[in-house]
């Protein structure tokens, strides 16, 4: 019995020692630039989904008049092979697979507000304590109504990006009606009421939700998952999962 009861205080420190390292955070203005990236692009708060085209992986030559009118269809191709080999006479040939990042992060959470201050500052080439002053204001910001969510595109090229950026810059929160929504794990959908397109500031497109759903706040930690999905396009879908229990703070739910 002794020894069972030895085993299991073991076991226990070293659970509480792991939690314990678990939930230290530093100061946001001590984070790396790989803590900052990691908060952005792959936490609780901010999830990456990749959406990858695959059609130029396989070769096919292209010739000059590949783009010209009137060009008729091979026998052994196809309409796709025709789309794909116009592009490559437009754009230039690939070869290879193009992939395209939709950074989805929780706006509204203060750990995310404090990433993007922190990359702000580290691109500084010395302290600058009076743009880290309004950078703490920005992280202050009161949220206490919305739920914001941002959303960004990045990609090796921007020939590839450059559709995904024109559909959020085009997109309205009348568009996005019926479309766009935050989803709990019992089914419950939070529907968009307001949109902002991206402007210049790196921060990304905003999708603003109400905080309170059905007179209490539509989030808790014992919700499980929330699901983002907003739709633009039949082949520009949005849907990135984040753990509500994960998104503590401080001692805070913060999304």
């Amino acid at each position: 019995m002794k020894k069972l009861y030895s085993v299991c205080f073991i076991i226990f420190l070293f659970s509480f020692s792991a939690f314990a390292q678990k939930s230290k955070i530093k100061p946001w203005n001590e984070w790396s630039k790989k803590d900052t990236e990691k908060i952005l692009n792959d936490s609780p708060w901010g999830q990456t989904q990749t959406d990858t085209d695959t059609s130029e992986m396989n070769y096919s030559p292209t010739s000059g008049g590949a783009s010209s009118v009137g060009q008729s269809t091979p026998r052994n191709g196809s309409a796709t092979s025709v789309s794909v080999n116009n592009n490559r006479a437009d754009q230039g040939a690939n070869n290879q697979p193009i992939s395209v990042k939709y950074h989805v992060r929780f706006f509204s959470a203060k750990p995310i507000r404090q990433a993007f201050a922190r990359m702000i500052l580290l691109g500084q080439e010395k302290q600058n304590d009076q743009l880290a002053a309004r950078l703490q204001g920005f992280i202050d910001s009161n949220y206490d109504n919305y739920i914001v969510v941002s959303v960004s595109v990045e990609a090796s090229d921007r020939r590839f990006s450059g559709p995904a950026e024109q559909a959020l810059g085009s997109a309205t929160s009348g568009t996005l009606k019926n479309k766009c929504y935050l989803e709990r794990a019992d089914g419950k959908r939070n529907f968009v009421v307001d949109y902002v397109a991206p402007t210049t500031d790196g921060t990304g497109a905003k999708f603003i939700f109400p905080r309170m759903f059905e007179d209490k706040p539509f989030l808790n930690v014992e919700d499980g998952n929330v699901r983002f999905y907003a739709e633009f396009s039949e082949k520009m879908k949005l849907n990135t999962k984040h753990k509500v229990s994960d998104m503590i703070y401080n001692k805070k739910l913060e999304y």
